[in-house]
């Protein structure tokens, strides 16, 4: 595709907002025409983050503008907020890029539980995990982006799952810096209760437990824990192989299916560190197996505002208009 993309932002004043517009003011295949709060009653405003990375003007929330100015749109809406307008874009012939997770689940049940104001759609969103989801992107109107937590979850244990390596429990122990809590502030983000701590949250009760699960089609055991870092997610995944199964075989598995992904690296037993991909797109993967007993440690980390958020719903964009993959991300 040769035309400029006009890209607009709906949220861009949150953590994911910011990072998105840093992202596609540096994108030869975009220009960002027009940037939005959450809200319709919101002031207009700059913001000191994007000076000379973006002059423009944070503005209100208007679907009429959004539609008139922008042929792609991201979204980082709350959920409740994104479930309305999301539709009410694609309904206008803009292609919309989801953050919330208003329209990740696509059993009904499940939705309705986590995202209850999520409208029932003629066709579901595609699930925008760009390793998995790649052929499906170019004629995709709607793309639900995945959590930050999913994200790596999947990545590292959906190989090994599709070939049948695995028995048992999955058992994923997440830990996440702050800005996944995202920008709105509240007792559990305050300085005072997260430096020098580290928390376990919402047991049996995160959402993006069931999304995890979707992308599996397996039960899991997911806590979640908030650490004192600005951004980052680090995923210690435990999971037992089939007695047939050797290290060798686990690592060919995961090579063959990202073999053409140019941001999952495979680091083998050199197990990564959040600080090795912090503001970068990449997700690395690395896992040390114990043959006696079949149990099997993956280590995954990625940027919860890179390939979490921001990045990956870039990576989206560029698969789903015919530009190449790493543009604006490399």
């Amino acid at each position: 595709m040769s035309d400029v993309i006009r890209l607009g932002v709906a949220g861009a004043t949150g953590y994911a907002g910011q990072e998105l517009i840093r992202l596609a003011a540096r994108h030869s295949g975009v220009t960002v025409t027009t940037a939005m709060a959450s809200g319709t009653t919101d002031v207009v405003r700059t913001l000191p983050s994007l000076v000379r990375v973006w002059d423009g003007e944070i503005t209100a929330l208007s679907v009429d503008r959004l539609a008139a100015e922008t042929d792609a749109v991201f979204m980082t809406l709350p959920d409740r907020v994104a479930a309305e307008v999301g539709p009410a874009l694609v309904a206008r012939g803009v292609r919309v890029f989801d953050l919330s997770g208003a329209f990740r689940l696509r059993d009904r049940a499940q939705r309705r539980r986590w995202y209850p104001a999520t409208p029932d759609l003629d066709a579901p969103a595609v699930y925008g995990l760009t390793e998995h989801y790649r052929a499906a992107l170019p004629e995709a109107r709607l793309v639900a982006c995945p959590g930050c937590y999913p994200t790596a979850a999947v990545l590292a244990l959906r190989p090994l799952v599709d070939a049948g390596l695995l028995e048992g429990d999955i058992v994923i122990d997440a830990k996440s810096g702050i800005s996944g809590a995202g920008k709105t502030p509240s007792e559990r983000t305050h300085f005072s209760e997260c430096h020098g701590s580290v928390a376990a949250y919402s047991i049996f009760e995160h959402r993006h437990a069931a999304e995890i699960e979707q992308e599996l089609e397996r039960a899991v055991t997911f806590t979640p824990h908030l650490v004192p870092l600005d951004r980052g997610i680090l995923e210690t995944i435990y999971v037992r192989v089939r007695s047939t199964v050797s290290e060798t075989m686990v690592a060919t598995t995961l090579e063959q299916a990202y073999a053409d992904a140019p941001f999952v690296r495979l680091t083998g037993d050199a197990l990564p560190e959040i600080k090795h991909v912090t503001h970068t797109n990449f997700c690395d993967i690395g896992w040390r197996m114990d043959t006696p007993s079949r149990r099997l440690i993956l280590i995954t980390c990625l940027d919860n505002l890179v390939k979490g958020a921001a990045g990956q719903a870039l990576q989206n964009l560029n698969v789903a208009f015919g530009l190449d993959e790493t543009t604006g991300l490399s």
